[in-house]
């Protein structure tokens, strides 16, 4: 079965830390993006089986490509893994339709775990 992954976030080093935890997992890397506009962009071309996406990024915020990427596609699977660590912003990750929520820093074990259990309700 395939396990297709968009990671997003500004951070390279963050990218390449998610897309090695997962690729040891037998995830299949699907694309990249930096900021919120090329999430929505890459998630419509590469249509992955889920997509890691931080909050805080230049240009155009999680939240904000959140709520584009839920527009055209409700049934996405969205694991936000971001250092902001705020209640209100978690709940309003999760009502836009965010799946799972991860605060940086993690263990790679954890990140593997989410992405798992999220591949398991689609």
């Amino acid at each position: 079965m395939s396990k297709t992954l968009l990671v997003t976030d500004d951070a390279m080093i963050m990218r390449e830390i998610i897309k090695d935890a997962a690729q040891e997992s037998g995830w299949t890397i699907a694309g990249e993006a930096v900021n919120g506009q090329e999430a929505v962009e890459r998630h419509a071309e590469c249509q992955p089986d889920v997509m890691t996406l931080d909050l805080v990024m230049p240009e155009y915020d999680g939240l904000h490509a959140l709520r584009n990427i839920m527009k055209k596609n409700p049934d996405a699977k969205v694991l936000i893994v971001s250092a902001l660590d705020q209640q209100h912003v978690l709940k309003e990750a999760l009502e836009l339709g965010a799946s799972d929520f991860i605060v940086k820093p993690f263990e790679k074990d954890r990140i593997v775990s989410a992405l798992e259990s999220l591949l398991s309700t689609c």
